[in-house]
């Protein structure tokens, strides 16, 4: 559905983003981040037509952005980090105006706006001028700029900025809701929000991509010395800490806490080494009981910092 190769823009003598390429399939829902100043803004205004590369592609529904600018518009819903909002129009006179803009039929208007107002919870404010609204009730009408003429693909920088806890949910399911529809990439700072709605991650520090995967993916890939396994056991905590111990492949335990007789163990096995099976054998023979065990992931924070710092990752 999105198609970048090799894109490279400059200002002047700044260089803002230099050979990136990703794709993003139908349907899916991609994050992208980096540090400020990265490049993503840039990206997502190739993408839209507000810039035009200074060499490399970019398609969007098989259109190329510089020599069919008009057919890609008609296929994007855009939401800017700052919404392109008239402050002195009321919510629903201003999202008629851009209903117009977008071409949508002049009978199909008042049903499309009435849709997306509810879509994007700002029914009850329809009336209101808009610069007299919050910033995050402008926000959502943003969003609702963006949904209004249910485009293919949404491109959305910062789409829940300025929202309070319930509306953040509440934005982060409907874009979600999008998925296996809609074709949707989203710029965000907050890393837990990019971790709960997306399914791919396209990380850019200075104007490079470093890496294009799903999270998962990515925690694997920067894991040094094998996994990490978390378990919860119930027994005597120094015969489970000698027995677990004498497991081949554990390089490293760490006892996590203890509480009514049930200790948990973080533990690591050395290189590729599979541990999970000889634990739950473990277990069963000293008639010990398992609460849990799980391999632990890197968060999307780790994962970040990780690959935005000077130290060196092979991917």
């Amino acid at each position: 559905m999105i198609e970048v190769e090799n894109l490279t823009k400059y200002y002047g003598p700044t260089r803002a983003i230099e050979n990136v390429s990703f794709k993003v399939e139908k349907g899916e829902i991609l994050g992208l981040l980096g540090p400020n100043g990265a490049g993503k803004t840039t990206i997502m205004r190739i993408l839209t037509g507000f810039f035009q590369p200074t060499s490399g592609k970019a398609r969007v529904a098989n259109f190329d952005v510089v020599e069919e600018p008009l057919e890609v518009k008609k296929r994007i819903g855009y939401l800017p980090e700052i919404p392109p909002l008239y402050n002195e129009m009321t919510v629903s006179s201003y999202l008629e105006y851009v209903a117009k803009l977008k071409g949508i039929d002049f009978k199909e208007i008042k049903k499309k706006v009435s849709k997306t107002m509810e879509m994007t919870k700002i029914s009850n404010v329809e009336g209101r001028i808009v610069g007299r609204l919050s910033r995050g009730y402008k926000q959502r009408v943003g969003l609702a700029q963006a949904l209004l003429s249910d485009p293919e693909v949404l491109i959305l920088d910062e789409p829940t900025i300025g929202l309070d806890p319930k509306q953040i949910i509440e934005v982060r399911e409907l874009i979600k809701s999008f998925g296996g529809e809609k074709t949707v990439i989203l710029s965000s700072h907050i890393l837990p929000e990019v971790s709960m709605t997306c399914e791919k991650i396209v990380i850019i520090d200075k104007g490079n991509v470093i890496a294009v995967d799903t999270q998962e993916q990515l925690s694997k890939r920067l894991k040094r010395g094998g996994e990490k396994i978390f378990v919860k056991i119930k027994g005597q905590e120094n015969d489970i800490i000698k027995q677990i111990s004498k497991i081949k492949g554990i390089k490293g335990l760490q006892k996590e806490l203890e509480e009514d007789g049930i200790v948990s163990l973080s533990l690591e096995s050395e290189g590729d080494k599979e541990i999970r099976e000889e634990i739950f054998k473990t277990v069963v023979l000293n008639n010990w009981i398992l609460y849990e065990m799980r391999a632990e992931h890197m968060s999307l924070e780790e994962v970040f910092l990780r690959l935005t710092t000077k130290e060196e990752v092979e991917l």
